[in-house]
């Protein structure tokens, strides 16, 4: 067997290729280019790989052109954790030396040495592939989002405290498209006062309000027109322009998570297993998207549901030393998937009985609220493993059974 290791950078790559007794073979120097990579083929094809017989590559990157051309190749492709191979590293040099070159064969060794307690990145199909994409770059729009709104909101409880008390009736807070538009028209507080009720009401209808605009309109007059401290004329107008600019990455970051939402919706609802996974409660198109960018549709990436719960970071980890026992939350997860995973187990409880009343037990045996969500969440996952493996629906009555008459005995 021979064995391939690939230190990454953004511009070039040192390669390493290893025997069984872990003797060097080869080392190449290569760009980040189609030439490089050609190089790097023809380094492989000269030590034996063929299409039959591929030779494994561990890198430590899972993303990438250079990692998306191999898998195209059908090769088993490693995606080494930095940090695992930081640990490596010293099994083959004391002093503390480091280099790309040693990097690149510690890589190599460590598929020689370790290949099975390391994980091939997953055959997921080029649909499944394309959702992960949109999906976490929604998720990323909204991080970016949530970020220029609290910055926003800072910067408008430094001059203009009024128009937050004037749109925080709504949940969006300044995302909200009426707040957008408003404060578009009018970034100052004595712009915003001299606002007529036509103006305000041409506002509102501007930013899609159809109802009770009247109402709308004089009630945001009114709060508008409110007695607020106010910084000196120059400052506030200063201020201002400052709010302007700042409202100009806030409607970038708006649109740019609604257009990448509508597109991993539309992108998931053509996938087979998008209707199993909308099937459990509390899992909407967008979210499904989420949880599904992260689990992919490789059958065999989880051997079984235990080893997707520990994925998700759901199952705690225990640390145990002679007569000291601790059990822990786990904390290297894939954040992804436990962030939505909170999400999905708090909706959950409003459209499932038995995940509320799961949610209940766990409160009732002593959990705090994250954890007991956490505990839901776990158990939506045992589901989620079995139904799409089987091609079978979510099933409240075998998700949630009733507990019997028996277990209703030995309660007493």
């Amino acid at each position: 067997m021979i064995y391939c290791g690939i230190d990454w950078a953004e511009r070039t790559h040192d390669v390493a290729l290893v025997d069984d007794s872990g003797r060097l073979l080869a080392k190449r120097h290569i760009t980040d280019d189609a030439v490089g990579y050609k190089i790097l083929l023809d380094l492989l094809a000269e030590y034996g790989d063929t299409e039959e017989n591929p030779i494994p590559v561990a890198i430590e990157i899972s993303r990438g052109l250079l990692v998306a051309c191999l898998r195209a190749t059908g090769r088993p492709i490693y995606a080494i954790n930095p940090m695992a191979a930081a640990r490596y590293r010293d099994r083959h040099s004391v002093s503390r030396k480091k280099s790309d070159h040693l990097d690149a064969m510690v890589l190599a060794n460590i598929l020689r040495t370790d290949a099975v307690a390391h994980r091939e990145l997953p055959a997921d199909s080029e649909l499944a592939q394309a959702i992960a994409v949109l999906a976490r770059a929604q998720q990323d729009a909204v991080w970016d989002r949530t970020q220029a709104a609290n910055k926003l909101s800072s910067h408008l409880r430094e001059y203009f405290p009024g128009f937050l008390a004037a749109v925080g009736v709504r949940r969006e807070g300044v995302c909200h498209p009426i707040a957008r538009v408003l404060l578009a028209a009018a970034p100052t507080p004595g712009q915003a006062a001299r606002l007529t009720r036509a103006q305000l009401r041409s506002l509102l209808k501007k930013a899609g309000r159809k109802n009770t605009v009247d109402a709308e309109a004089e009630r945001l007059q009114t709060a508008l027109r409110a007695s607020q401290m106010r910084q000196l004329p120059l400052v506030e107008e200063a201020m201002g322009r400052q709010t302007l600019a700042l409202l100009r990455q806030l409607d970038a970051a708006c649109t740019s998570a609604d257009d990448l939402a509508d597109a991993a919706m539309e992108s998931f609802e053509k996938h087979p297993d998008a209707e199993i996974i909308t099937g459990f409660p509390g899992l909407s198109a967008l979210s499904g998207a989420r949880v599904f960018a992260e689990i992919g549709d490789d059958r065999s990436r989880f051997a079984d549901a235990k080893s997707l719960k520990a994925y998700a970071g759901s199952v705690p980890i225990t640390r145990a030393s002679g007569k000291s026992v601790a059990v822990l939350a786990r904390r290297v997860k894939n954040q992804r998937l436990a962030g939505v995973g909170y999400v999905w187990a708090f909706a959950a409880m409003a459209h499932s009985d038995g995940a509320r009343a799961h949610y209940d037990r766990r409160r009732e045996a002593g959990d705090r609220h994250t954890a007991a969500q956490r505990n839901l969440f776990n158990r939506m996952l045992g589901c989620l493993h079995h139904c799409p493996t089987h091609r079978v629906h979510y099933s409240e009555a075998v998700a949630f059974p009733a507990p019997s008459e028996t277990q209703h005995d030995e309660a007493a």
